[in-house]
């Protein structure tokens, strides 16, 4: 259906700053929820935010709220999810997923196709 794929983790100091990109190679960005999850050694893996409608809608989970931001810029056919203020909580690999739809979901079960993953390490 589509593919994804992630870039621009690496490795920040914590307190640090890091925007994550997520290129969609078919379809339109606009028609398409975007979703940001992240997985570490050892732990299931957790919704971050998504997208939807080119930015019309947004969802944002609890644990990075006032740190990280989602965005996307359709004419890019690109997602991004701008992290700040990152903790050492906040390493893990990090997926773009994708779904068919204008809705929002938050269990990963509900997104189709998933990019590669692009490793945040913080150190502390």
């Amino acid at each position: 259906q589509v593919q994804l794929v992630e870039s621009g983790g690496g490795l920040v100091q914590a307190g640090g700053s890091l925007r994550l990109s997520c290129v969609v190679y078919a379809g339109t960005f606009s028609a398409y929820v975007m979703g940001w999850f992240r997985q570490a050694p050892g732990k299931e893996r957790e919704f971050v935010a998504a997208i939807s409608r080119n930015g019309g809608n947004t969802y944002v989970a609890d644990s990075v709220k006032g740190r990280f931001t989602i965005s996307g810029d359709s004419a890019k056919n690109t997602a991004y999810l701008q992290m700040n203020s990152l903790k050492p909580e906040d390493t893990a690999k990090y997926y773009c997923a994708g779904r068919s739809g204008v809705i929002i979901k938050l269990p990963p079960n509900d997104y189709d196709s998933w990019g590669q993953g692009t490793q945040v390490t913080v150190s502390s």
